[in-house]
C-alpha cells in the first residue's frame, strides 16, 4: 500500500474527548498519536487513514474520498472498527489494550494503552549496530517468543488472526514483557474484498498465502510470521521474501549459517515455521510454543570461540551468495 501521505491531525486539537499530543508513526493504512485523555492520561490513538483511497491536506480534518474509492473505503471503515470492537474484549498482557474507539471526521479511531518503551525492531536494530554480538541471545529470543505467542494464541481462540506479525508490531515494555500491536485483519479483509487491490502485507514477514487472493488463511499464516520475525532477531534482517522463494529459495542455506550461534533445535524449529508450504507447517501457536519451551537444550549458549566461529563462516556464506547473485568471481 502507498506510504502515508495525508497530512496529520493538528497538535492540541480534540477529538472523541483525547486531545492530540503528536503523531507517532503512520503507515500506508493508518496513523498513529500520542494523546491525552480527560484525565491528563496518555494514550495511543490509531486513525483509519488509507493512503491510496483518502486524501487529506494540512488544515482540514476529514478526508476527501473520491467517489470511485467511496466503497471500498467504508469496507475498510468497517473492517477496522469491527476489529476495534474485538479487541476492546480482549484483556491480556501481551496483546495491545484497546480501551475505546469512535467516529469521527469521517473515519474510526481506535485508542489504546500507551506504553513506555521500543519496538523489537528498533531493539534488534540498536543490538546489531553496537558493537556487541551481532546477534540477540537465544535466552532472549525463547523468553519473549513464548510470552508473544501467548498473546497470538488468545487472539486465535477469539477467531480472530493478526496476519501482520513482525518485529516492528511487537512493541517490548521497559520490563522487557512484550506486546503484540497493530493488528492486520482489518487491512487483509479489506485487500480480499475489493476489485482494486492493494499489497498490505510486509515483505520479508508475509506468507505466501498473503500473495494470492483466494487462498485460505489461518493459524499457519501467523505461525510463518512468528518464524520470520525470530529470523529476524537471528540474523539482524528481514528474510527473504516469501514469493522470492518461490523461484529461489535461499532460506536453507541462510538457517545454516546460524549453526554454533543457535541451537539446532531452535534452527530447526524456525525452518518448520518458514515452510512455504502451509501444510507443512506447525497449524497452531500452541504447537510452535511448546516445542520452545520444551526443547531447551541444556546449553542455549555458545562460548567465544564457537560464537566467532559461526559469524565468520556467516559472513563467508553471505559474501559467497552476494557474489553468486551478482556474478561477481574471485581474480
Amino acid at each position: 500500500m502507498p506510504a502515508q501521505t495525508n497530512a496529520s491531525l493538528p497538535e492540541g486539537l480534540e477529538v472523541g474527548g483525547y486531545r492530540i499530543v503528536k503523531k507517532i508513526s503512520s503507515g500506508g493504512f493508518s496513523i498513529v498519536y500520542l494523546a491525552t485523555d480527560e484525565n491528563g492520561n496518555s494514550v495511543a490513538i490509531k486513525e483509519y487513514m488509507p493512503a491510496a483511497l483518502a486524501q487529506r491536506k494540512p488544515g482540514e480534518l476529514s478526508p476527501y474520498i473520491a467517489p470511485e474509492n467511496l466503497n471500498t473505503y467504508r469496507i475498510g471503515l468497517k473492517c477496522f472498527f469491527e476489529e476495534g470492537r474485538a479487541l476492546a474484549s480482549i484483556y491480556h498482557p501481551n496483546i495491545v489494550r484497546v480501551v475505546n474507539f469512535f467516529r469521527a471526521n469521517e473515519t474510526v479511531y481506535m485508542v489504546m494503552n500507551y506504553e513506555s518503551g521500543r519496538s523489537l525492531q528498533e531493539h534488534v536494530l540498536r543490538n546489531r549496530n553496537k558493537d556487541q554480538k551481532d546477534v540477540l541471545s537465544e535466552r532472549f529470543v525463547r523468553r519473549v517468543f513464548a510470552q508473544v505467542m501467548n498473546g497470538l494464541r488468545e487472539v486465535h481462540s477469539n477467531r480472530l488472526l493478526h496476519l501482520d506479525v513482525k518485529p516492528a508490531n511487537i512493541y517490548l515494555r521497559m520490563d522487557g514483557t512484550p506486546i503484540l500491536l497493530d493488528f492486520g485483519a482489518a487491512r487483509q479483509t479489506l485487500q480480499r474484498d475489493i476489485s482494486k487491490t492493494y499489497p498490505m502485507y510486509t515483505p520479508g514477514f508475509a506468507a505466501p498465502e498473503l500473495y494470492k487472493r483466494d487462498a485460505e488463511l489461518g493459524p499457519w499464516t501467523d505461525v510463518y510470521s512468528i518464524g520470520s520475525c525470530i529470523y529476524a532477531c537471528m540474523s539482524g534482517m528481514p528474510p527473504q521474501e516469501s514469493d522470492q522463494r518461490l523461484k529461489d529459495d535461499k532460506m536453507p542455506n541462510a538457517l545454516r549459517s546460524f549453526r554454533g550461534l543457535y541451537s539446532n533445535q531452535l534452527i530447526s524449529m524456525v525452518e518448520r515455521c518458514l515452510r512455504l508450504n502451509s501444510l507443512e507447517r506447525p497449524q497452531t501457536v500452541y504447537a510452535v510454543q511448546k516445542e520452545l519451551l520444551q526443547n531447551v537444550p541444556e546449553r542455549p549458549e555458545f562460548s567465544l570461540m564457537e560464537r566467532t566461529g559461526a559469524r565468520w563462516r556467516s559472513l563467508q556464506d553471505r559474501v559467497s551468495r552476494f557474489m553468486k547473485d551478482h556474478n561477481i568471481t574471485w581474480f
